[in-house]
């Protein structure tokens, strides 16, 4: 007859993460969803500029476009400087400061490669005509491509899930619970919502300190419609990994929750993701969310995103 396996056995889990992480690492999972990996010696052929810009923040996106713009048109300035600025029709004098004959160079860059010509500066010689003929080439690929990224920002699929601040240690039958609280802070509409918690620590077994993964039992782990937020929530029962651990065990554990939520975008016809992590110090034992909805005098649900970090005291049970 077959050993039935233990909890633990049943509950580790190998996230990706290996077990040979050094327990002084600060989280594996940062806030805002990334992972706190830092990768070396991938060589040039590893970087691909197409996902680093669909990747990167919309500021950076813009920084990188116009400096991008401001670069290129400053090199063609210097190769229109380097072959006679003169060449170039409604030029300045031959006694002009070099800052208006850049000037009037990078003018004549701009107006060539995003094709506007304005009529009032052309090449003059056969020299200029070949130069600014491959720049207007360049400008027409480097737009195709600049707009293909723009779409690709603008149509990729992502959850805008906010996570709450705090996980709390609240009362829950009789027990307690290990709470955490999502809302969608967008107005489309995810279905098919799944959340998935993994506690970590760190134990000493001999003279190793080994990384463990447990996952953590949902009270519910699916929501078919996510209108308003969903408080998921782990009992700490006797079959819970957390049962009797008290917050000093957990820090010197150096314990961390990863949340991991997947859910159907209906708008865009696709699968998103979304994650976050808590170290022991986002964790508020005896407290419990507060309300973040309410029916207003028209009979509509309202949905106060701002108040999802709300929560008052509540003692837990001994």
């Amino acid at each position: 007859m077959a050993r039935k396996p233990s909890l633990k056995e049943v509950d580790f889990r190998d996230l990706g993460f290996g077990t040979r992480i050094s327990s002084s690492t600060s989280r594996l999972i940062n806030p805002d969803g990334t992972f706190n990996v830092r990768k070396t010696g991938g060589g040039i052929g590893a970087i691909h500029p197409f996902q680093i810009l669909i990747a990167m923040p919309w500021w950076k996106f813009w920084l990188s476009i116009l400096i991008a713009y401001v670069v290129i048109n400053s090199a063609f300035a210097l190769v229109y400087l380097a072959v006679g600025i003169q060449n170039l029709s409604h030029g300045p004098g031959p006694g002009a400061e070099w800052v208006d004959k850049f000037a009037h160079g990078f003018y004549f860059s701009v107006q060539t490669i995003t094709t506007l010509g304005y009529g009032t500066i052309s090449p003059e010689n056969h020299t200029t005509s070949l130069i600014s003929s491959f720049e207007a080439m360049l400008g027409l690929m480097a737009f195709s491509l600049g707009t293909g990224v723009l779409y690709g920002r603008f149509a990729r699929p992502s959850a805008k899930i906010r996570f709450s601040q705090y996980a709390l240690i609240a009362p829950y039958e009789k027990e307690s619970g290990l709470m955490v609280r999502i809302v969608n802070r967008r107005s489309n509409q995810l279905i098919e919502l799944s959340a998935q918690v993994f506690f970590v620590i760190y134990e000493k077994r001999g003279k190793k300190t080994q990384q463990r993964f447990y996952r953590l039992p949902l009270e519910r782990n699916q929501i078919t419609l996510f209108p308003l937020n969903w408080t998921i929530v782990h009992p700490i029962d006797k079959a819970s990994p957390m049962h009797g651990k008290t917050k000093a065990d957990l820090i010197a554990a150096n314990a961390e929750f990863l949340v991991i939520i997947k859910g159907y975008d209906d708008t865009f016809a696709q699968t998103v993701h979304a994650r976050y992590s808590y170290k022991c110090e986002d964790l508020i034992w005896g407290a419990k969310f507060e309300p973040m909805y309410y029916t207003d005098e028209d009979g509509m649900t309202v949905v106060e995103i701002d108040k999802i970090d709300d929560w008052t005291e509540k003692p837990l049970e001994k």
